[in-house]
C-alpha cells in the first residue's frame, strides 16, 4: 500500500521551507515523469537505493546518476526523472528563495542543475540518509531531517526585503506586477534588484514571474474537464493564445491539451509521453 505523508517544520525552518514529504510504495505504471518548474528548490533523498537518476530532456537513454541524496536547483525548464528512484523517497520543498541558508553558495549557481547533497554538505549528507533509513516511523524521519537542517543553517538566514516583497507580488499577482513596478517600490536599481533576486531565488525576476504565471494556469485548470483555453490565456495575462501555448511548452515540453490528458494527482508531475 502506498504511503504519503507531509510535515510542516517548526520555526526557524518554517520561514524557509513549505513542507517535508515522504513517499513509500510509489509504483506508477510509467517509467519516467516530467517535473515542471515552480520557482523553488527541492532536496530529494532516496531511502531505498543509493541512487537517483535524472535524464536528458531530449535523449532519454542518457542520464546523470547521483548517490542517495540530491538538490534539485531552481529551474526554468522541466526535468525528466526515473520513477523507480521514488519507490521510497523523502524530501524538502523549500519556499521560493528559501534554500539559500542551507546551500553555502548563491542559488543561481544551481539554476537548471542537480547537485549531489554530498557535494554541498560533505559526510553529513550520508550520515543523515543512514539515520533516515534506520528511523522506524514517518514522524521520526521528519524529526531527524528537521534536526539536520537546523544544524546546517548558516548565520546569513534573512531574506533581502526586496526579495520578500517581489516574491509575494509575483506569486499573488503574476500577471499584474512587472519588474519596473517592483523596483519603483523598493528603492533599488533594476540591476541591483536582479542580482539580489538571482542570488537568493536562483532565477531572474522575469523567469520567476513567468513561472508563477504558468503555475497559476495549472491551478486554474486542475481537475477541470472543460477548459476554455482562450479565456485562461487572457485571464492569466498572456497577449494571446499563441503566446500562452509558447510559454506553456517552454516550461512543460508539451502543449496544454496534452498536459490535461496526462494530468494526475500532482499538477507538476506528469508521465513522460514516450
Amino acid at each position: 500500500m502506498a504511503l504519503f505523508r507531509t510535515y510542516h517544520p517548526q520555526p526557524p525552518l518554517s520561514g524557509f521551507i513549505n513542507i517535508f514529504w515522504l513517499y513509500k510504495g510509489y509504483n506508477p505504471p510509467h517509467e519516467m515523469e516530467r517535473v515542471f518548474p515552480d520557482g523553488s528548490i527541492e532536496m530529494i533523498i532516496n531511502l531505498e537505493e543509493n541512487l537517483i537518476k535524472v535524464y536528458d530532456q531530449k535523449n532519454h537513454n542518457r542520464f546523470k546518476s547521483f548517490r542517495g541524496s540530491l538538490i534539485s536547483g531552481p529551474r526554468s525548464e522541466f526535468a525528466v526523472i526515473d520513477t523507480a528512484c521514488q519507490a521510497s523517497t523523502m524530501g524538502v520543498h523549500f519556499k521560493p528563495g528559501g534554500a539559500f541558508p542551507f546551500l553555502k553558495l548563491p542559488a543561481n549557481e544551481l539554476c537548471n542543475e542537480h547537485v549531489s547533497l554530498e557535494t554541498l554538505w560533505g559526510i553529513k549528507a550520508d550520515q543523515m540518509r543512514e539515520q533516515l533509513i534506520e528511523a522506524k516511523t514517518p514522524l521520526a524521519k521528519f524529526q531527524i531531517l528537521e534536526q539536520y537542517l537546523i544544524r546546517m543553517m548558516t548565520g546569513v538566514s534573512e531574506h533581502h526585503p526586496a526579495v520578500i516583497f517581489a516574491i509575494s507580488k509575483f506569486q499573488d499577482y503574476p500577471s499584474q506586477w512587472k519588474i519596473a513596478d517592483v523596483t519603483a517600490r523598493i528603492g533599488l536599481s533594476s540591476r541591483r534588484f536582479i542580482q539580489v533576486f538571482k542570488e537568493e531565488v536562483g532565477l531572474t525576476p522575469k523567469q520567476f514571474s513567468r513561472i508563477q504565471r504558468f503555475q497559476n494556469v495549472l491551478r486554474l485548470i486542475e481537475g477541470g474537464e472543460q477548459v476554455n483555453w482562450i479565456d485562461i490565456a487572457l485571464s492569466c495575462g498572456y497577449y494571446d493564445q499563441a503566446h500562452f501555448i509558447h510559454d506553456f511548452r517552454s516550461f512543460s515540453g508539451i502543449c496544454p491539451t496534452t498536459y490535461q490528458s496526462l494530468q494526475g494527482k500532482q499538477k507538476n508531475h506528469v508521465p513522460l509521453d514516450q
